[in-house]
């Protein structure tokens, strides 16, 4: 008999649910117990966590919806001490995870879990740390963190805001990352974005190329928005293709996403200018992974986002999209 591991295992099971949920044939020995994929929002599904909580969790997990810390964000951060795996018991650790997985794509939520789960060297999400913020029905925000991840559930409480607050994704693989950056969860994004790039002109491209180094990772000032002083090219100088370039790398990295979430970020963009009202900026000489003039570190910034990709030398990603 082949053995299997169990993660080898949740991870066959949940791909035979995610394809029999789309409608896929499914061969019979391929039939395995399955990880359902959440049908419910996951907003619904917060508040289901909500009322599983007693008072020891509440008190430990759950925070008035204005405190401070729902807006930070970090690289490598547990919101609160105790680990999903220690707070909650197995059917809220089910609730959770279907959470993360609803705030994601079809096409991505199994990548981003398995991604999140190899960064973690655990199954799942059990060493991340998840708080709640005033009340589900009411305003309420859920925070997901951990190594490599902030995600966030809000049912539109943070006005104005797209994913409900800034964002932290990344992926170190196992190994020191070489120029092709092979099994990064992310890296697709970059391809689209040096694909810009490569359609300036020699001029442009001067423009584009920042001699001095990206921002600094400082926590939530990372993702601090500013109205002028953005490096790189102007959008607006760029023609129609190469505009369309632009907005093909921006569908690129908010396919990540839910549908509803995506929707409320593209309003944000164009509320403010759309492509037009943009500049993009990439870094080389030391972060040149390779030395292939693939550049690993880039972003996306206007007077209303931030989107600093920064792979050099594994993939950081900081989001922030606000009115």
């Amino acid at each position: 008999m082949v053995q299997v591991n169990r993660r080898t295992f949740l991870k066959q099971a949940s791909t035979v649910a995610m394809m029999a949920s789309m409608g896929c044939a499914v061969a019979e020995d391929a039939a395995l117990p399955t990880v359902k994929v959440p049908m419910k929002s996951g907003e619904s599904l917060v508040a289901e966590l909500y009322e599983s909580l007693n008072e020891k969790q509440k008190k430990s997990l759950c925070f008035a919806f204005d405190h401070p810390l729902r807006s930070e964000v970090d690289n490598n951060w547990n919101i609160v001490d105790d680990t999903v795996e220690k707070a909650f018991d197995k059917d809220q650790q089910e609730m959770i995870r279907q959470i993360f997985m609803s705030l994601h794509s079809e096409e991505y939520a199994q990548k981003v879990f398995d991604q999140v789960a190899e960064d973690h060297g655990a199954e799942g999400l059990g060493d991340c740390s998840v708080a709640l913020f005033g009340m589900p029905k009411e305003k309420f925000e859920f925070v997901l963190t951990g190594r490599h991840v902030t995600r966030r559930c809000d049912g539109n409480s943070v006005e104005g805001s797209a994913f409900g607050g800034p964002l932290f994704y990344g992926h170190a693989t196992k190994g020191k990352e070489k120029k092709d950056h092979k099994g990064n969860a992310y890296w697709y994004q970059s391809k689209t974005a040096n694909q810009v790039f490569q359609a300036l002109d020699g001029k442009q491209r001067k423009i584009a190329l920042c001699a001095q180094a990206p921002r600094r990772e400082q926590k939530a000032a990372t993702v601090k928005l500013r109205k002028e002083g953005f490096p790189g090219i102007a959008c607006s100088s760029l023609s129609k293709d190469q505009k369309g370039l632009v907005s093909s790398s921006l569908a690129d990295m908010l396919a990540l996403f839910r549908k509803q979430d995506v929707t409320e970020a593209k309003k944000l963009i164009e509320s403010a200018g759309g492509v037009d009202a943009l500049h993009m900026a990439f870094y080389g000489q030391k972060y040149d992974i390779g030395k292939d003039e693939v550049w690993d570190v880039w972003q996306v910034e206007g007077p209303n986002m931030i989107w600093f990709f920064r792979g050099y030398p594994h993939v950081h990603a900081w989001i922030h999209i606000k009115a």
